[in-house]
């Protein structure tokens, strides 16, 4: 039986998209979508046909199994006095690595450490690097499995300890075994955030790579070290708002920075899970989030 044509944004109706973004970061619930999408229906079409159409399908995008022989993946507990108390994340390496390793730090979107999340640090550990993608609904059990829990799991976190959890990460992370001392980050949505919030809080850190995230708060930019690849898509209007302040404060501190905008993007474009990935765009955007690491991270300290 043939395999249907894999959708794509222009599929849907750019309202259907507007409100699918808006139930994705919590400003509507499930319901108040259904509601919203079903003026956008006709004829088999139905409000809950096009949620599931737009949503996740995290075994058709997977691109490296959990168990590949390629790959060294576990999952890892540790301290984080200042946050949570006690952290847990997921890491990979590639296996049996001669020499020391680059690290880069993985931060999920506002549902936790979810499956897309985990083949993207896979991805990255068989491109050479230790990854770690740390999830920040441990504390509240983890993720769930589900989207919409997820995502109302992640209303609860306090963020002011979420991001000390990130941080002791980070620190983990630079003094692995088997790391070269040198780490970068790379973060999705509110990990876009987060990567750059981490820019501000780590002198360390060599190189960030935001992917559609709330901009640093300007008043700390001058603290950023890292050089920095933001991505951010076309049609976002959201987090696109902030982005002159930002380029413009980064520009006033000397901070190295380039941006990656693809012309016809939504937000989240690089998740291959759902009908806004835009795989040209994505591709473009990993060469060039691996070109960053290969020059800032594969140096000695």
């Amino acid at each position: 039986m043939p395999v249907p044509p894999r959708k794509t944004a222009a599929d849907f109706d750019p309202a259907v998209l507007q409100l699918f973004d808006r139930y994705v970061h919590g400003d509507i619930d499930r319901r108040g979508f259904l509601a919203g999408a079903a003026r956008f229906t006709a004829g088999a079409t139905t409000a809950a046909g096009l949620l599931a159409a737009l949503s996740p399908q995290f075994a058709l995008a997977q691109q490296v199994k959990p168990d590949d022989a390629r790959l060294d993946a576990r999952h890892l507990e540790f301290d984080s006095p200042q946050g949570y108390g006690r952290a847990r994340g997921y890491l990979v390496r590639p296996a049996g690595a001669g020499g020391p390793l680059p690290t880069v730090l993985v931060v999920h979107e506002n549902r936790g450490l979810n499956p897309h999340i985990e083949d993207v640090a896979r991805r990255l550990a068989l491109a050479g690097y230790i990854a770690f993608a740390p999830d920040a609904l441990f504390p509240l059990g983890g993720y769930p499995g589900d989207e919409d829990a997820a995502r109302k799991l992640f209303q609860g976190l306090d963020q002011a300890r979420t991001r000390e959890d990130f941080i002791a990460a980070a620190r983990l992370l630079q003094g692995i075994e088997g790391g070269n001392g040198r780490m970068g980050v790379v973060g999705f949505c509110y990990g876009g955030g987060m990567a750059n919030y981490l820019a501000t809080q780590l002198p360390e850190l060599a190189a960030a790579v935001p992917f559609y995230g709330s901009a640093a708060p300007l008043e700390e930019v001058p603290k950023i070290r890292a050089e920095l690849l933001v991505v951010l898509a076309s049609d976002d209007e959201r987090i696109n708002a902030a982005w002159p302040a930002y380029a413009e404060a980064l520009k006033a501190a000397g901070v190295r920075h380039a941006l990656y905008q693809p012309a016809g993007t939504q937000h989240g474009f690089n998740n291959d899970t759902t009908p806004r990935y835009d795989e040209a765009a994505a591709t473009e955007a990993w060469a060039r989030m691996l070109a960053l690491f290969k020059r800032t991270l594969r140096v000695t300290p």
